[in-house]
């Protein structure tokens, strides 16, 4: 069959597309033919071997997919033909994967494969983030940064869908669209997002801060925070770790909260059926509808990796591997 494969860690460019050999079907797991693949930034992580998930040379990547259950073993609440969404972590670039059951979700027919492939990462970090982790409240003001991209989307639909109110933070003019579309009920740019947080809530600040990007604006984060806000810790797609004076905490009464989902799901991947669940309601009332951004063929593996590496960007960037 035909892969993506990681041959050495030289980033998006250097990840090719050849002959692999089939998955095999062992006990607990179900075999997918992958229709649509989500892309995302672990993904481009790996590809230079600095995600905390160091698989040995070569490997396949992916995290997620959507397709139909080729195979499933004696007992299996899936059968063949089933339309699923899929959790596999590794493998998903592919056009077959091997996926522990834990780990496959029934996909409604009236939800596209591409769609599908835009659920599983970021809507389920999303809602840990926002619900395990961030303990979001009705009526309390979000802001969301890196708010065109794929965690960004995902956490604008499911906070307004908890009926919060959203302030989308984005780095450029032509983004502002993008995290409208998703929901946002404000939009503003990355330069001069303090002020405008501070404004938007008549000097109070907000009460959770949703920040996938780290870097120099996280210390602009927690001053934008209120008495008792939360700043939630997703990742550094800026690509600087930032410190943090913990004296900023203790003057504000604010908390600095890491978003582990994968951490926290790993010892009992059964969490993760328990998520779908939650969201799969809001998902076929649209109320969760990832923004697709741009459809690459798995061929240009290479090209969507390296869109994602280059923040460009908007919406859920995504493979077809079968039309």
């Amino acid at each position: 069959m035909r892969a993506a494969r990681v041959t050495t860690l030289g980033g998006p460019a250097t990840v090719t597309v050849g002959e692999v050999p089939e998955p095999t079907l062992e006990a607990g797991h179900v075999l997918v033919d992958v229709h649509e693949a989500g892309v995302s930034f672990p993904d481009v992580l790996m590809s230079r071997g600095l995600y905390q998930m160091r698989p040995d040379l070569p490997f396949v990547p992916g995290a997620e997919c959507a397709g139909v259950v080729r195979e499933a073993t004696e007992g299996s609440r899936f059968t063949a033909g089933d339309r699923v969404a899929a959790f596999p972590v590794l493998g998903a670039f592919s056009e077959t994967v091997a996926v522990p059951e834990a780990m496959v979700f029934p996909l409604p027919d009236a939800v596209p494969f591409a769609v599908g492939a835009a659920l599983p990462m970021n809507y389920l970090t999303v809602h840990f983030a926002l619900t395990q982790r961030g303990r979001l409240e009705r009526g309390e003001v979000v802001v969301v940064h890196g708010a065109a991209g794929g965690i960004g989307t995902a956490a604008i639909q499911l906070a307004r869908a908890m009926d919060a109110r959203v302030i989308a933070v984005v780095s450029s003019d032509d983004k502002v669209e993008t995290a409208r579309a998703a929901g946002a009920h404000h939009v503003v740019l990355a330069d001069g997002f303090l002020a405008a947080a501070k404004e938007l809530t008549e000097g109070r600040g907000v009460d959770v801060v949703v920040d996938p990007v780290g870097g120099d604006r996280f210390t602009d984060s927690l001053r934008s925070l209120a008495p008792e806000g939360r700043l939630l810790v997703i990742g550094f797609t800026a690509g600087q770790i930032p410190e943090v004076k913990v004296n900023r905490l203790l003057l504000g009464n604010i908390s600095v909260v890491g978003v582990g989902w994968g951490a926290f799901w790993m010892p009992d991947p059964t969490y993760l059926r328990t998520q779908w669940e939650a969201i799969l309601p809001l998902v076929e009332s649209g109320a969760l509808a990832p923004p697709i951004g741009t459809r690459h063929p798995l061929d240009d593996v290479a090209g969507a990796l390296t869109e994602i590496d280059e923040r460009r960007a908007q919406g859920k960037v995504t493979l077809t591997v079968r039309q």
